[in-house]
């Protein structure tokens, strides 16, 4: 079912419904796999997994494809698979710090109503200001992804 010219993007787009469709297979076979003795089920059990098997073939293909792409295209000198990485760590820090930042700005405890202040054990603000630094760096790399993935076609 390949086709020649399939641009990265469009490979990312098609291993994302992919992915829907296998777990949308998997619920109908879960509903169908048991009935009532003398009934039949809804969908047959077999035409499903026959679907399921063919949608996880196709994954495997995409998988493999979009992995070796990812590889071998390079833009400003890193593989696309390096710029993940990177979006990808990035999203964790981002996501961690918010977390710190939030716990670090939440003054208000009080310890059994006793006047025991709490006070922030780091600069709020420097850190919201990395986020923001980091936000901003997180947009660019993800553009940089987005441009190369319509430029590139998929490695077949």
């Amino acid at each position: 079912m390949e086709r020649d010219g399939m641009k990265l993007a469009e490979a990312l787009q098609e291993r994302a419904d992919l992915n829907r469709n296998i777990e949308q297979l998997k619920d109908r076979l879960v509903h169908n796999a048991l009935v009532q003795e003398g009934e039949l089920p809804a969908e047959s059990p077999e035409k499903l997994k026959q679907e399921l098997d063919a949608a996880i073939l196709r994954l495997s293909y995409l998988i493999a494809h979009i992995n070796e792409t990812n590889c071998k295209t390079f833009v400003d000198g890193k593989s696309l698979t390096e710029i993940i990485a990177k979006k990808d760590a990035l999203s964790v820090k981002i996501y961690t710090y918010k977390d710190i930042v939030y716990a670090g700005s939440q003054t208000a405890y009080r310890a059994r109503n006793s006047e025991i202040k709490i006070k922030s054990a780091i600069s709020v603000t420097d850190w919201q200001s990395e986020i923001d630094k980091m936000s901003k760096e997180l947009r660019l790399l993800d553009n940089t992804l987005q441009e190369s993935n319509w430029k590139t076609e998929l490695m077949e």
